[in-house]
């Protein structure tokens, strides 16, 4: 069954749901409490409750979103590449590895909180962010056969966790500035993949 739909992303919701973030990140969620992330955005912690019901609402929320945003853009960028008249598997490819390498260096603290607290998310929403990673990766697999022609099913799927692997580890050590470490990210990510 579908999780309704998301309420809009006032600025506030938008403050509470970027500083959760970062404080599951650094905390866990189960070492976060409710006033603790009403003091990140300068409210008391009763106070957020009036944006969302409780702190396993506003995880649901999180992951759910990055989940829904992420497939959204996957797919964005392979209808761009794919679908028009001079269809460029090797551009889907490109793009996919840049939307995901720029999600990984923008965003470490919910790539934290995605691979970490996946399991504390309510049955529901656990259930609805399972479902979006899996038509992520199969939009990876897609293009991943399409540059790889001789590559099958389970090959692609798991060439598309290990490019995930590599881009994502970067909130573990990113050494170098943001414009090196993408080139470099990306520079890996497409040798990897392009032919296997």
């Amino acid at each position: 069954m579908a999780r309704p739909a998301t309420r809009s992303v006032t600025p506030r919701r938008q403050q509470i749901l970027a500083a959760s973030a970062e404080l599951f990140a650094r905390r866990g969620f189960h070492g976060v409490g409710i006033d603790d992330i009403g003091a990140a955005v300068g409210i008391s912690g009763p106070g957020v409750y009036r944006h969302f019901r409780n702190k396993d609402a506003l995880l649901g929320e999180l992951l759910v979103g990055v989940s829904e945003r992420l497939l959204t853009g996957a797919e964005d960028r392979v209808r761009t590449h794919l679908r028009g008249p001079e269809p460029s598997p090797a551009g889907a490819l490109r793009a996919l590895v840049r939307f995901q390498v720029e999600f990984a260096l923008d965003q470490p603290a919910l790539i934290t909180v995605q691979a970490r607290d996946l399991a504390n998310l309510a049955e529901a929403d656990r259930r609805q962010v399972r479902q979006l990673q899996r038509r992520y990766v199969e939009v990876w697999v897609e293009v991943i056969r399409q540059v790889s022609p001789g590559c099958d099913q389970a090959t692609g799927r798991a060439a598309a966790h290990a490019l995930f692997g590599l881009i994502n580890s970067t909130p573990h050590g990113a050494v170098l500035d943001r414009p090196a470490m993408a080139r470099l990210l990306e520079h890996m990510a497409i040798a990897a993949v392009a032919p296997l």
